[in-house]
């Protein structure tokens, strides 16, 4: 089955309902990820509570629930994770249960596996940030982290898997998440017998480079990845560009691999692995509900105070250096200078989000960025105009806010897996506001029809988008906000899950 664009959003839910009732009533459903979608923590007399995470995609596997038993495993992230370790989980949304089981690797295996080898080593290669005639320097330390570390943890998770595997009563569907988890497939087919193997999905939220970038590993790390995502059945990305270089990756660094570029498919020790794209999405009436709370006015009314009756450019973005926030904030000074009649009519509100603060590459760019907007204000601004402000810390509600005042969007990623935040910002948007978006990032594939779509390095091109979003007809800008709301609210967090189940029933219509 395909999506078609005449087909009517409510066909497309039923189908999707269908779908989803008649397989996974017949299968069990086991989720692994870095992070459970629950945090617990101690109350006064002792008692454990948990917190709920947020998110669409916490929200979309959990629904899963509805149709199937699953269970959900992941790293302890809490002492109280630890102590509560596993059991069943009811949710106060719903009646549905599911078995949450914490795995609690050592403190050194963890810091090797999470600290050193997934961030930064396998996200820097995987956003193309190394500078690699410097970084990275692979010594032993590194190898320790790999061999006592991520290897370690990716065992852990593949022995909970197959010990929930030889006690389901009905077939499995195992669904991994992300780059944390590249080897367990593998690990898990050499603890099962052939006929005891569930099926297996991988998504990986991030992009997959071009198979040069691949050699900055050494050929034994390189192999086992390439072998354990060749142990998964359905392997999942963002754009098919990254499902792509996939393939090309298994052509060059994987021997006696046998690639089809036509079917997506890669054949290796006599396994096939299906390469999909299935560009995820947010929840869009969660979002819309977030939206209308009291909190998110008030800030709202804040950030108006502020504003006056200047137009709005806004970036919501975790600290990183591929979000690429340096390059924004030249390209706004740029167009301050080459378009003066700006001056005092528009504000840059950046709300930013500490990431990964430990590791330097990240405290390094936010003391850049920092510097960079207090440039721009130095050069430009007046006692009555400041025009870039910086919002530090982590406040969705605020985020949400500014999402609704923008004027222009800047999502000029280097590279992402998908850039959620320029599917958010259109949903809620009350200006008919318009997106600039990046080449880079995983959102384009979707979003280009609605959307100006600039290089992230050329800022000469990002400062004439701005001003030209800046003068743009209100009639053009309507029509822009509306073809992207429509794409967006189509292919929501929903539908993103319903094509991963779809493809899982086309391949394995037996389940075999």
């Amino acid at each position: 089955m395909t999506l078609h664009k005449a087909e009517s959003d409510e066909d497309l839910r039923q189908r999707q309902e269908l779908l989803q009732t008649n397989l996974l009533s017949n299968w069990e459903l086991i989720v692994a990820a870095n992070r459970a979608p629950v945090v617990f923590e101690a109350s006064e007399g002792d008692d454990l509570q948990f917190q709920r995470g947020k998110g669409g995609l916490v929200t979309a596997l959990l629904g899963l629930s509805r149709y199937t038993d699953a269970s959900w495993i992941a790293c302890a992230s809490s002492e109280a994770d630890a102590i509560w370790r596993e059991g069943d989980v009811q949710f106060q949304d719903d009646d549905n249960r599911v078995h949450i089981q914490f795995l609690t690797p050592t403190t050194q295996a963890y810091d090797g596996y999470y600290n050193v080898i997934s961030n930064p080593l396998l996200w820097f290669l995987q956003h193309s940030m190394w500078d690699i005639s410097r970084t990275p320097v692979i010594n032993r330390a590194t190898w320790e982290a790999w061999e006592d570390g991520y290897i370690v943890v990716n065992r852990l998770f593949a022995d909970a898997i197959a010990a929930r595997v030889h006690a389901a009563k009905r077939p499995v569907l195992v669904m991994l998440q992300d780059y944390h988890l590249y080897l367990v497939a593998r690990f898990l087919r050499e603890r099962l017998r052939p006929q005891e193997c569930p099926i297996v999905l991988q998504f990986v939220h991030i992009p997959w480079p071009g198979a040069e970038n691949w050699r900055i590993l050494p050929r034994a790390m390189r192999h086992a990845i390439l072998d354990g995502l060749c142990s998964v059945d359905v392997l999942g990305y963002q754009t098919k560009d990254d499902g792509l270089n996939f393939i090309r990756t298994c052509e060059s660094h994987l021997p006696r691999a046998s690639t089809n570029y036509k079917r997506g498919r890669v054949w290796y020790r006599n396994h096939a692995t299906h390469i999909r794209d299935f560009p995820i999405s947010i929840d869009v009436e969660s979002l819309r509900q977030l939206a209308e709370t009291p909190a998110v006015a008030e800030y709202r009314a804040e950030l108006l105070t502020s504003l006056g009756d200047r137009q709005l450019i806004v970036r919501v973005d975790r600290i990183e250096p591929s979000k690429n926030i340096l390059r924004g904030f030249y390209a706004f000074e740029e167009m301050l200078e080459l378009y003066p009649e700006h001056h005092n009519q528009v504000m840059f509100f950046a709300l930013l989000v500490p990431s990964r603060m430990g590791v330097n590459e990240y405290q390094d760019y936010l003391d850049e960025l920092m510097a960079a907007g207090g440039r721009v204000n130095a050069m430009y601004g007046t006692s009555e105009w400041e025009p870039v402000r910086i919002l530090l810390g982590e406040n969705y509600e605020r985020a949400v806010a500014a999402l609704q005042l923008y004027d222009v969007l800047l999502v000029n990623s280097i590279t992402d897996g998908m850039n959620l935040v320029a599917k958010e910002g259109p949903i809620v948007n009350r200006r008919d506001g318009v997106l600039i978006l990046s080449e880079g990032t995983g959102a384009r594939q979707q979003l280009e029809p609605g959307a100006l779509v600039i290089s992230p390095y050329d800022v000469y091109a990002t400062a004439q988008a701005l001003h030209q979003v800046l003068i743009m007809p209100l009639e053009e800008r309507r029509e822009r906000a509306e073809r992207l709301r429509w794409i967006i609210e189509r292919e929501d967090i929903g539908v993103w899950l319903y094509r991963q189940i779809e493809a899982v029933a086309e391949l394995y219509p037996t389940g075999e």
